[in-house]
Parts: C-alpha cells; sequence; structure tokens
C-alpha cells in the first residue's frame, strides 16, 4: 500500500493528464469569453480577469451565483464548461476507482 510501483505512476500521470487539459480548457475558455462578452451590453464581464474568474468558477462548480453570459457564444461556452466539469470529476473518480480495483497496475 505504501510503495511508489506502476499504479501510482499511472494514478498520477491520469491527473496530471486531466489537469493539463482542464488548463487548456480554462485558457482557451477565458480568452473565448472574454472576445463573446466583453462589449455585450449589460455584462459584468469587461477584463480579462472577469473572464478568468468566470470561466474558473465555472469549471469547478455545477452552478454559481455569477450572472449568465448574455451572448449565444457565451452561452454555448457555458453549457460546455458545465460539461467539462461533470467529465473531469467522472474522469477523476474513474482514475482513483481504476488504480483501487486494479490487481496488475492496468
Amino acid at each position: 500500500m505504501f510503495s511508489w510501483g506502476q499504479r501510482h505512476r499511472l494514478l498520477v500521470a491520469r491527473f496530471t493528464f486531466l489537469a493539463a487539459l482542464t488548463s487548456l480548457v480554462a485558457l482557451v475558455g477565458t480568452i473565448a469569453i472574454y472576445f463573446l462578452e466583453r462589449h455585450a451590453p449589460g455584462t459584468e464581464i469587461k477584463t480579462v480577469f472577469d473572464a478568468f474568474y468566470f470561466t474558473t468558477v465555472q469549471l469547478l462548480t455545477v452552478s454559481s451565483s455569477l450572472r449568465n453570459p448574455l451572448t449565444t457564444g457565451g452561452r454555448v461556452l457555458n453549457i460546455l464548461f458545465e460539461i467539462w466539469g461533470v467529465m473531469f470529476v467522472a474522469g477523476t473518480t474513474g482514475a482513483v476507482a481504476t488504480f483501487f480495483l486494479s490487481e496488475d497496475g492496468a
């Protein structure tokens, strides 16, 4: 249980891959939300930091108190963020379950 074997390396590799991919989604999502929402009338997203904050909160929660995007593109991205968040939780849960259930390290 306390050894660092193939199973541990595989689990760390899966977490690293998911974290890197989620970071990429957050970066691309921040840029996209910024350009889609910054000029929408009544938007709360005025700066890149606002877009980063919005994207990060949406990726980390299924729902938040932040105002929904106003543009069609922003709304589509918001839905994709929610789907990604659920998939990320499912992926990490699956990686942990595989770690504990696998006997051969596969």
